[in-house]
C-alpha cells in the first residue's frame, strides 16, 4: 500500500519540466533572430560604405563606422544578457530534474524524506495557484520562505498579468500585439488567431471613436492580410461602419460590448499557457480532481442530503464537490461500507449492525448511542427506537 507509483507521479509533473525548456527554446530563437537581423544590417551597411567610400568625406566615413561599431557593441551587450538568461534557465531545468529524480530513490510513502518532498511539492503547487489568481505578494512570501525561486514561474505569470491588465483595465492592445509579433511563428504553427482578434478590437475602437477614415485605413493594412482564413469575420467587422456604437442589432451589439476585452484577456492567457505547455487549470485543481474522482460514487450525486457522507469531500457540494461535478464516477471492484452516523468505514474491527427495521450502522456508533440512551438506539432515518441487543451483527466477507 505504501509503494510509490513513480511513473504516475511524473506524468502530472510534465509542465513542471517543460516550462523552463520552452522558455529556453524561445530565448535561443529570439537571440538567434536578433543576431541574424543585426549582422545582416551591419553587413549591408558596410558593403554600401565600401562601394561609395570615394563619395564620402573622411568625417562622414568615420561617423558611419562609429555608428556600425556602436550597433555591434549593443548587439554584444544583448548577447551577454541573453547568455546569462539562458544559463539561468538551464540551471532551473537542472534543479527541477534533480528534484523529480529524487522520486526514484524513495521506496515507500512512509519515508520521512518522501514526506519532506511532498511538502515542497505542495508549496510549489500553492505558488502556482496563487500566481494564477494574482496573489503575487503571498506567492512571493512562500517562495522566499522555502527558497523555491527555481520552482516558480514568477516571470511568466508577471508577463501574463501585465498584458491582461492592459487589456481589461486600459483597453489597450499594444502589449498583446507586441507579444504576438515576437511569437508570430509559434502562433502560426498552432493556427491561433489571437493577433487577428486583437486587430479587430482596435478596428472596433476606431469605429467607436467615429474615426471612419482611420478605421478603413487600419482594416486595409491589418485585416486584409487575414482574408484567406478570416474573410467572414472581416466582412462582419467592416459592416460595423454602418452602425453606431449604441446599436441594438444583435450580431453587432456584441461586437461593441466592452466585455470583449475580458474575453481577449482570457484568450491571451489560454494561448500563452498552450505555448508553454501549462495546463489551463491550476495544478492544485488537477491534483484534487485526481483524488476526488477516486471517491465519487452515485450517492454523492443524490439530491437528498441524508444520502451524503459527512466525511466525503465530494459530498460537500459548496466546496470540493464543485470541482468534482464533471468528473466520472469511480470504479470499485470491492464495495466499502461506511457508517452514516460517524462517516467511518465498517470492517472486522468495527462491524456493521443491522437494526430490526433493516437499516445498518457501525457497532461503534450504536454502542456510543446506547450509552447515552440507557441501552437503546434511535434510527436516524426512521426515528424508531430499539434495544441495542436487538441489533444483528453482520459479517463482511
Amino acid at each position: 500500500m505504501d509503494k510509490l507509483n513513480v511513473d504516475h507521479m511524473l506524468a502530472i509533473e510534465e509542465p513542471f519540466m517543460k516550462v523552463p525548456l520552452e522558455q529556453l527554446k524561445r530565448a535561443v530563437r529570439q537571440t538567434q533572430k536578433q543576431t541574424e537581423r543585426e549582422t545582416a544590417a551591419v553587413s549591408s551597411e558596410l558593403s554600401n560604405v565600401l562601394k561609395n567610400q570615394h563619395r564620402l568625406t573622411p568625417g562622414e566615413l568615420q561617423q558611419t563606422l562609429d555608428e556600425l561599431i556602436s550597433r555591434l557593441q549593443t548587439l554584444r551587450q544583448t548577447l551577454e544578457e541573453s547568455k546569462l538568461e539562458e544559463a539561468q534557465l538551464i540551471q532551473r531545468s537542472k534543479q527541477r530534474a534533480a528534484d523529480l529524480h529524487k522520486l526514484r530513490g524513495f521506496e515507500s510513502t512512509a519515508q520521512s524524506e518522501f514526506q519532506q518532498w511532498c511538502r515542497t511539492r505542495l508549496d510549489r503547487v500553492l505558488i502556482d495557484y496563487m500566481l494564477r489568481n494574482g496573489n503575487v505578494k503571498t506567492a512571493q512570501r512562500l517562495v522566499d520562505k522555502g527558497s523555491l525561486g527555481h520552482f516558480a514561474e514568477s516571470s511568466l505569470f508577471t508577463l501574463v498579468m501585465e498584458i491582461e491588465g492592459e487589456l481589461k483595465e486600459q483597453h489597450s492592445c499594444r502589449a498583446a500585439l507586441q507579444w504576438c509579433a515576437e511569437n508570430r511563428s509559434a502562433l502560426r504553427k498552432i493556427q491561433n488567431p489571437l493577433e487577428f482578434e486583437l486587430r479587430v478590437q482596435e478596428f472596433i475602437e476606431m469605429i467607436r471613436a467615429r474615426n471612419t477614415p482611420g478605421a478603413i485605413g487600419y482594416a486595409k493594412k491589418h485585416l486584409t492580410p487575414w482574408s484567406d482564413t478570416q474573410m467572414p469575420r472581416i466582412q462582419r467587422a467592416m459592416t460595423l461602419l454602418a452602425f453606431p456604437p449604441t446599436t441594438q442589432c444583435p450580431p453587432y451589439k456584441s461586437m461593441f460590448d466592452e466585455a470583449r476585452w475580458g474575453g481577449l484577456a482570457n484568450d491571451f492567457r489560454l494561448v500563452i499557457f498552450q505555448l508553454y505547455n501549462l495546463p489551463a487549470q491550476p495544478l492544485l485543481h488537477l491534483l484534487l480532481q485526481t483524488g476526488l474522482s477516486a471517491l465519487k460514487t452515485p450517492a454523492c450525486l443524490s439530491e437528498d442530503p441524508s444520502e451524503h457522507n459527512r466525511n466525503c469531500p465530494v459530498c460537500q457540494t459548496e466546496t470540493l464537490g464543485k470541482l468534482a461535478q464533471e468528473l466520472p464516477l469511480s470504479h470499485h471492484v470491492n464495495s466499502n461500507l461506511v457508517c452514516r452516523i460517524t462517516g467511518e468505514k465498517m470492517n472486522e474491527d468495527n462491524p456493521p449492525m443491522r437494526l430490526p427495521n433493516g437499516y445498518v450502522y457501525s457497532q461503534a456508533s450504536l454502542s456510543d448511542m446506547a450509552l447515552k440512551l440507557d441501552g437503546k438506539v434511535k434510527c436516524p432515518r426512521s426515528s424508531q427506537t430499539f434495544k441495542l441487543a436487538e441489533a444483528t451483527k453482520l459479517f463482511i466477507s
